[in-house]
């Protein structure tokens, strides 16, 4: 991907949904919320502060991350539905090694 997000702005893909309920049901996608979970892509270097001084942000790309529901700004790059949206619409960071785990399944599974 050749895009670079600016000022505090940070770019988002959405971790699937899963297909099936836990009792085994599966759900059509056209009732399936859209999940509230992504890992970063890219992050953009950072906003300014009332100096003008550049601070930096606390995400990085990898990370894996909760937004609210409407947050970010929906794109297609490159064939690829990514969000687009401020640091500040972020709630925070999914930290341990189960979440690196279910990203690398989700990944598998694109």
């Amino acid at each position: 991907m050749k895009f670079r997000p600016l000022h505090d702005r940070v770019v988002v893909r959405r971790i699937t949904a899963l297909e099936k309920s836990a009792g085994g049901i599966i759900i059509p996608d056209t009732v399936q919320e859209k999940p509230m979970e992504g890992e970063v892509v890219a992050i953009g270097p950072g906003a300014r502060n009332e100096q003008g001084v550049i601070v930096a942000l606390e995400v990085a790309a990898g990370d894996r991350v909760l937004f609210g529901k409407w947050s970010g700004t929906e794109v297609k790059l490159d064939g690829e539905e990514l969000l687009i949206m401020k640091e500040s619409d972020l709630m925070g960071v999914i930290e341990g090694p189960h979440a690196l785990a279910k990203v690398a399944r989700t990944i598998k599974r694109q």
